[in-house]
């Protein structure tokens, strides 16, 4: 049986860039729906039995698991997304990571700039990530509940930009969100114990 995780930080931790009453609608309400919903569909089955991992990776190529694969990509999302934030987060990127990003990107404003780049750009409900795709660092975007791990590729950086994670805080201003999301918000000591 699946749980929600308990946040590393209050929910008043993020304000103002995010607010507790979004906080609390994302993590208490949207999350523990997710993990509500997972839990009763595979109930009895050898799904239960599976890793959450095992359990998108199997269901999300068949159609006919779509609920069970909807629930429990958008949980393992969510356990990522609140690990990547920390109160007075963003701020300068630990040696290791920033070496990686320049090799990958040539600076960290470039690759700040695509980060939220794919944020803007993923059309209706998704995520944008920061991945290691055979040993290198990748920046994609997915819709609704996908995520890299289908393709058993490993994000290690996950930002939400379904309109729950910030349409109370930012109404329309998707990039405003991202912007700060990244300059305030990202734990990035997090971000490279990923790697």
């Amino acid at each position: 049986m699946f749980t929600l995780p308990k946040l590393d930080y209050q929910k008043t931790a993020l304000a103002p860039i995010m607010s507790e009453q979004t906080l609390d609608l994302h993590h208490g309400k949207h999350h523990q729906t997710y993990i509500t919903n997972l839990n009763n569909l595979i109930k009895g089955k050898d799904l239960e039995k599976m890793t959450l991992e095992e359990i998108i990776k199997k269901t999300s190529k068949d159609k006919s698991q779509a609920a069970i694969f909807n629930n429990a990509s958008q949980h393992w999302n969510h356990i990522l997304f609140w690990k990547c934030m920390k109160p007075n987060g963003g701020g300068k990127i630990p040696p290791k990571l920033e070496g990686l990003i320049k090799n990958k990107f040539g600076n960290v404003e470039k690759f700040r700039q695509e980060f939220i780049n794919a944020g803007i750009t993923q059309f209706g409900s998704g995520w944008c990530w920061l991945s290691i795709n055979n040993g290198e660092l990748e920046i994609s975007k997915t819709p609704n509940a996908e995520s890299p791990v289908m393709n058993n590729i490993k994000p290690i950086l996950g930002c939400d930009v379904w309109e729950h994670s910030y349409y109370l805080d930012y109404k329309n201003k998707r990039p405003e969100y991202l912007e700060k999301f990244f300059d305030k918000l990202i734990n990035w000591e997090f971000v490279e114990s990923n790697i």
